[in-house]
């Protein structure tokens, strides 16, 4: 069984009985003998019908939330540095199955994910113990109505929870970033490339190309380490706040609204030449069916950014799709080299930022991937 093994789900089709229990409820986990496993949380809509928050018995599921919120805390105090924008709170990887919270300088955002954070004890107790802490001056929530619509949870907007304030100028790795908390994607920033902007920027120099640059995140680090920037996203809205952000640092980077897959065919095609890339699409493989595309759109990408690259240049390369494995994403790689005959060497093996905690028996928490490598 799967929680014998240290993973904290059960799927619905592995549940021999789960009579009479409401949504959302704060459940005790047997195995088929009877002997206790711990208590979870029940959702009667996902596939994954349980979600386990101890080994131990509780009964007090507010009291649990409170505790569990503020060893999350205490974690991000030993960890974050050079940033007021990080993860508060990483579902299962802060024990806490269901909840994201993210700390966007003086603004919290809130993500609910199923049945159970849903409720209203569990609502309560959350931003209570949130805003009891951190004194914000905001918090929002963000939704996501497919999901909602997968725990059969009632429609709800992205809404202010308490305060009044929903944009403010947030800082990372002393680059600054315009936030607006009820606007942009998932919750509102990628937080979880902060280091690896870093580390990026620590590794480019001349001129550097960000592909899937949304607003700035990676274009902004190069631009504040020297390097002449361009930064290439679909999404006109996203470089307009991309734009913002470079006026809000003093600097001059060109933003080019193009289809990646495109606009580097055409660039590979015309001889053009960067000394850095980065690539940083969105998850290709949502779910394990989307694999095998995943991996030709991965080799496509890169095989067209290595052969941009001058001898000596830096390919910073993502994937944020769990599906894809490191070894899988890595192979892709090794593959688009032998192909274009250029040399790879890896300088850095990364993954998400440390406030994104990934639990050894959940390997569903560890998901991003970020390879920085110098070229030849």
């Amino acid at each position: 069984m799967r929680l014998s093994e240290g993973h904290v789900w059960v799927y619905r089709s592995d549940l021999i009985s789960a009579d009479g229990i409401a949504p959302g409820s704060l459940v005790r986990v047997a195995d088929e003998r009877g002997k206790a496993l711990g208590t979870a949380l029940y959702s009667s809509a996902s596939q994954i019908a349980i979600r386990l928050v101890s080994r131990e018995d509780v009964n007090d599921l507010k009291a649990l939330l409170r505790r569990r919120i503020r060893d999350a805390i205490a974690y991000r105090e030993k960890i974050v540095r050079d940033t007021n924008a990080y993860r508060l709170v990483f579902s299962e990887g802060d024990f806490l199955p269901g909840l994201i919270a993210d700390r966007y300088n003086d603004i919290l955002s809130l993500q609910v994910l199923t049945q159970a954070m849903d409720s209203d004890v569990a609502r309560a107790a959350i931003v209570s113990e949130l805003s009891e802490k951190l004194k914000p001056a905001a918090i929002v929530e963000r939704v996501e109505p497919k999901i909602r619509e997968l725990e059969r949870l009632p429609e709800r907007a992205s809404r202010l929870i308490q305060g009044e304030k929903t944009s403010t100028v947030l800082s990372m790795n002393g680059v600054k970033f315009h936030y607006d908390a009820l606007e942009g994607q998932k919750t509102g920033a990628f937080l979880d490339q902060r280091e690896n902007y870093a580390a990026a920027a620590g590794y480019a120099r001349g001129e550097a190309l960000d592909v899937f640059c949304y607003q700035g995140g990676f274009a902004l680090h190069l631009a504040q380490s020297g390097c002449k920037v361009t930064g290439v996203d679909s999404s006109r809205s996203a470089l307009e706040i991309a734009d913002r952000n470079a006026a809000l640092n003093g600097q001059e980077i060109e933003w080019i609204e193009a289809n990646a897959f495109d606009l580097l065919k055409d660039y590979a095609a015309a001889g053009r030449q960067y000394d850095a890339i980065v690539l940083d699409p969105p998850a290709f493989a949502k779910s394990k069916r989307n694999l095998d595309a995943a991996l030709r759109g991965y080799k496509e990408l890169n095989l067209r950014a290595l052969k941009m690259l001058r001898p000596g240049g830096v390919l910073v390369t993502c994937s944020c799709s769990y599906h894809v494995s490191e070894e899988e994403f890595l192979a892709v790689l090794a593959e688009a080299s032998r192909d274009v005959h250029r040399n790879v060497r890896i300088l850095e093996r990364r993954a998400q930022a440390k406030d994104h905690p990934s639990l050894l028996s959940v390997p569903e928490t560890a998901y991003l991937k970020c390879v920085m490598a110098s070229v030849s």
